[in-house]
């Protein structure tokens, strides 16, 4: 199962407080050797989410480690 884990990044600087969060994610990832897909989406001006998706193995590793807002199921 594949789960992605979502950080809401809100405010005028929404986007680039998102990309700077992005790099640290990835960071992460390489830390851990993880296998994961990190990117952004801006859903408007004012709101851009950040999120990794992940296996549910180490979802709880992850969550506990970087507390994402909230998560999704991206495929069973």
């Amino acid at each position: 199962m594949i789960i992605k884990l979502i950080w809401d990044i809100k405010g005028a600087d929404a986007e680039q407080t998102a990309k700077h969060h992005e790099i640290h994610l990835k960071e992460f990832a390489e830390r851990e050797n993880m296998n994961s897909q990190i990117g952004i989406e801006v859903q408007n001006e004012m709101h851009t989410i950040v999120f990794m998706t992940v296996d549910k193995s180490v979802v709880y590793q992850v969550r506990d480690a970087l507390k994402p807002h909230r998560a999704e199921i991206v495929e069973e």
